[in-house]
């Protein structure tokens, strides 16, 4: 890795505390949905494409110059690609100067695909507030209720819902809400959530946190400065399926692995996290 990638996993991120609002993902938020999405649903050939093209520190139009360039693209038009940097990439991995995208690059050759696709997955709801609360809302509990699929009116329904409530900056056309369903749907496919779309629904997909997952969210939220328990009731683990007692059970295998040290009593949690910053854990990682 070269000296400003690994300057830029020693630092904390600037202005992060509890109380951060602009991180959607579960830190106290009310970012508004919007129809990025339309970008692109997963995106996760392009990304990979992308992040190979960057370098820290590169702006999103010198990224489409290169990436225009570079020939990786020959059978989508300037256009689109265009839309896939700017509308779909750069909001998931090249805010807070990158920083998304510097921690993937870190541990790109560390770990397994399925590993990426779910940092991936993080992200992108990072970036996507209806993607991260249709998961949250809709698919973990058909989930949890044995639920076989999804539906599009499902997804359709939770538009409605989302508009109704205020939550996109200016009202929807029935159209535009059709749409957004299917991308939500489609999203969630390409993370591995849901399946094929039959006969108007997606079957619902075993999906479960993996092991370098779980790890590399603890550590980047505590990083990110928050306490020990705003770590544990963070609601970007239940983008996983985890509610607070799943994640101190979690947080006890992470324990017993020696990557840190955790006391929970009398619903306090103390945690004695023995790396410095994230780039220490991606070398722990390579150590494994």
């Amino acid at each position: 890795m070269d000296r400003s990638c690994s300057w830029a996993l020693s630092r904390r991120v600037p202005g992060r505390n509890d109380d951060f609002s602009l991180l959607r993902g579960g830190l106290m938020t009310a970012a508004p949905h919007t129809t990025r999405l339309q970008a692109g649903l997963g995106l996760i050939p392009e990304t990979e494409k992308l992040l190979s093209l960057w370098e820290p520190g590169m702006e999103p139009p010198t990224l489409l110059d290169r990436a225009l360039s570079s020939g990786e693209f020959a059978d989508i038009t300037a256009r689109r690609l265009r839309n896939i940097v700017t509308e779909g990439f750069a909001p998931r991995y090249l805010s807070e100067d990158g920083y998304p995208a510097t921690l993937i690059r870190a541990f790109e050759e560390r770990i397994s695909a399925q590993d990426r696709k779910q940092l991936f997955f993080l992200f992108t709801c990072r970036a996507n507030a209806i993607l991260a609360d249709f998961v949250r809302e809709i698919y973990w509990p058909h989930y949890q209720a044995g639920s076989p699929a999804l539906s599009k009116q499902d997804a359709l329904s939770f538009v409605q819902t989302s508009v109704s409530e205020g939550k996109t900056s200016v009202p929807w056309s029935d159209s535009t809400k059709s749409r957004i369903a299917s991308y939500l749907l489609g999203a969630c496919a390409d993370f591995g959530l849901l399946g094929d779309m039959r006969s108007g629904a997606r079957c619902i997909e075993p999906f479960r946190q993996t092991r370098f997952a779980a790890t590399f969210l603890a550590h980047d939220l505590h990083f990110r400065g928050l306490s020990d328990m705003a770590v544990v009731n963070n609601q970007d683990w239940m983008l996983f399926g985890l509610e607070p007692q799943d994640v101190l059970e979690t947080l006890k295998e992470i324990a017993l692995r020696g990557e840190l040290i955790m006391q929970s009593a009398a619903g306090v949690v103390q945690i004695s996290w023995k790396l410095k910053n994230m780039q220490e854990l991606a070398d722990a990682i390579a150590d494994c």
